[in-house]
């Protein structure tokens, strides 16, 4: 382990002897082929919970079943989504893959808690690991004091005995990674499994459609492709046909890189699956079927910028839901939040609301609609009702860095600039990587005079990002008030280049423009920034700015302006 406690640091081989080394638990054997998923996150999770208090372990629910789920009958579910308790064919949503950070956190808050003080965890094969558990570790080693707990991973260990399960023991396994969201490892054994299947039976095609769906969410496009044409070439049989096209058809409209995504190809395929679906002789199996392709057709034209066309998609797919009776609770409730949000976006707020609140009425534990209706109410100036939603989605499952980002935003409109501070920390606490929230904290930071952490967290916003428009607006600022105008002008500059619209860019640099005693430029690139957001402190910096050029009466007109819309 390297000093730096931010990053992994996978050594060679263990040491012979241990010393003073106090070891929480014997050295353990991380390599994925045993187990799979979170084998040494629930070896730990059972060393710790049956000592740890029950609140504890109650406040941890979730992760712990999540990651051990030996340890259910000593871990009541306290949170559970609706999905738990229904049948396979209705269990529709694959979680993403950030659910395991998720998971990782509450696991690192939980484990902080009911850790001896000056433990060590030693793990060997940490180089085979499964990345639920390198993940786990990372979160350990970045939010467990190391006078807490220490974490050592070495690279080497002893090769586990070749995976002989059969088929019908690795189903099990998989059907738990897809609804664990465990994607990795459910490609991983999924392909064991059509190894050790016929092409074209019914077992086969259950790995098949798991596989193809987990390589599909993990970015892996092109063996997603492959397999979804392989299950093409292996059946004739129509339910098959239909979810291989919509399979395929979601791999573009889903594509991780936008500038990948064929529409056009997408469409192609989305349009098969409902052609099959509409011939299949079962009524309710048809209206399922029918209505949830229907569903993908609408993220296709929304993706073409075709909101009302996709709005009639969804009502069109909520009317069959209507013959499936109490069937399929969790299809509806994903139609009824996607027909909200069309509904906003097409400014119909009202509707929206009641198709949010219906939608978790379904499923009251399902912690995201509670923060996209959060998001309409926020747009809406209702904060008590948005800040309420907002916590609602943190209580319902593992740490949720969005919830605390959404959080700070709404707290900094309503000036609450230490709370909003507090939030950005928890999100980038939660998630290094959340960009935004470096960009946002930055701003709030500048904005309080405080230079050294702003021009921290734009450091290392800007290693992740080196050409982030909003970081560089920062950096040009924090560069203007330290009198460093050349890198002011640098960072400025390259920021409009990168984003031409962003008001804040040109008014920062007309600010410096100003400060660099440009007056006449400073009114140019303060008026561009009025014509793309009409802020007071746009206006009042403008206003200076034409009083140094002798033009008093605009400038008493900005001030005005300032003075209204503040």
């Amino acid at each position: 382990m390297t000093g730096d406690r931010s990053h992994l640091s996978v050594q060679g081989g263990p040491p012979a002897r241990w010393g003073a080394v106090r070891l929480l638990m014997p050295v353990m054997d991380a390599h994925r082929r045993p187990r799979g998923p979170y084998t040494v996150g629930a070896a730990l999770l059972r060393r710790l919970v049956p000592g740890a208090p029950p609140e504890l372990v109650a406040a941890y629910d979730i992760e712990i079943r999540a990651a051990a789920p030996e340890l259910a009958a000593q871990v009541p579910a306290r949170r559970m989504t609706i999905d738990a308790g229904l049948p396979d064919e209705e269990r529709i949503l694959v979680p993403a893959p950030r659910r395991t950070l998720r998971l990782a956190n509450g696991i690192a808050e939980f484990v902080r808690a009911a850790v001896p003080p000056g433990s060590t965890l030693a793990v060997c094969n940490g180089a085979h690991a499964d990345p639920t558990d390198t993940e786990l570790l990372d979160v350990l080693t970045r939010r467990v004091p190391a006078g807490t707990l220490t974490v050592l991973v070495y690279a080497d260990g002893p090769e586990p005995p070749p995976d002989e399960r059969a088929a019908d023991e690795l189903w099990p396994l998989v059907d738990r990674c897809m609804r664990e969201g465990f994607l990795h490892a459910a490609a991983e054994l999924g392909e064991r499994g059509l190894d050790r299947t016929e092409p074209g039976e019914a077992r086969w095609w259950r790995f098949a459609q798991r596989t193809a769906t987990a390589l599909g969410g993990l970015g892996r496009v092109q063996e997603a492709q492959a397999l979804w044409d392989h299950v093409r070439a292996a059946s004739q049989d129509p339910v098959v046909h239909a979810a291989a096209a919509y399979g395929t058809a979601m791999l573009d409209a889903r594509h991780p890189d936008p500038a990948r995504r064929d529409l056009g190809r997408a469409r192609r395929w989305i349009n098969e699956a409902i052609a099959i679906a509409g011939l299949l002789p079962d009524p309710l199996e048809r209206a399922f079927k029918l209505g949830f392709d229907r569903n993908g057709l609408a993220l296709i034209e929304l993706r073409n910028g075709r909101p009302q066309a996709a709005l009639s998609l969804v009502e069109s797919a909520i009317e069959l839901a209507a013959e499936l009776g109490d069937r399929h609770p969790v299809h509806r409730m994903v139609l009824l939040a996607n027909r909200a949000q069309l509904l906003a976006m097409l400014g119909h707020p009202k509707e929206a609301l009641e198709d949010y609140t219906a939608a978790i009425a379904i499923d009251p534990a399902f912690p995201d609609t509670y923060l996209e209706r959060g998001n309409l109410l926020f747009g809406l100036g209702l904060t008590e009702e948005a800040l309420a939603d907002y916590e609602r989605a943190m209580r319902a499952g593992p740490p949720l860095p969005e919830a605390y980002y959404n959080r700070a935003e709404l707290r900094t409109v309503r000036g609450e600039v230490a709370g909003a501070l507090a939030d950005l920390g928890t999100v980038i606490e939660l998630d290094p990587a959340y960009l935004d929230a470096y960009v946002n904290r930055a701003g709030l930071l500048a904005a309080a005079d405080r230079d050294e952490e702003a021009r921290a967290d734009v450091t290392a916003g800007l290693a992740r990002a080196p050409e982030n428009p909003h970081l560089l607006t920062v950096l040009g600022q924090l560069e203007t008030a330290a009198g460093r105008f050349e890198e002011a002008a640098a960072a400025l500059d390259l920021a409009l280049e990168r984003a031409p619209e962003l008001a804040a860019a040109w008014g920062n640099r007309g600010v410096l423009r100003y400060a660099a005693g440009d007056a006449e430029g400073a009114v140019a690139d303060l008026s561009r920034a009025v014509e793309l957001d009409r802020q007071p402190d746009l206006y009042a910096n403008r206003a200076v700015a034409l009083r140094a050029l002798g033009r008093t009466a605009e400038a008493e007109a900005d001030e005005l302006r300032a003075t209204r819309s503040a």
